[in-house]
């Protein structure tokens, strides 16, 4: 019974606390439009004002930005895709090709220990 009764009051919890994550309706926070659209077109504006140097070096600092966050892509181990991921592949093959094969039968494995045990022991 007792067991009954914790199972029982077990689920209503996770059932109402299920509920309420699911009833939770609160507004997403208010965005100033005319805030926004007034800093877009102060940024187009002083955009429009810069210099071809002003131009130049802005584009490359924003290149360089964007190397640099790539570099840290790669870096951290991105999943290659496409003609990468082909290579990577082929370096993961080539890497475990000399890797000791799985034998089949419990005669192949015994075999090996033994012959395991005999090069270890220097006979």
């Amino acid at each position: 019974m007792n067991k009954l009764l914790v199972g029982l009051i077990a689920g209503t919890f996770a059932l109402v606390t299920a509920s309420a994550f699911a009833d939770d309706k609160t507004p997403a926070q208010p965005v100033d439009q005319a805030k926004l659209k007034a800093d877009r077109d102060a940024a187009k504006a002083a955009a429009a004002n810069m210099t071809p140097e002003e131009k130049a070096a802005a584009k490359k600092a924003k290149r360089a930005a964007h190397a640099k966050e790539e570099a840290q892509i790669e870096k951290s181990g991105n999943i290659p895709n496409g003609p990468l991921k082909a290579e990577a592949i082929k370096k993961n093959v080539d890497a475990t090709k000399n890797d000791p094969k799985a034998l089949p039968t419990k005669a192949d494995k015994q075999k090996a220990l033994k012959a395991q045990e005999k090069q270890s022991s220097g006979q």
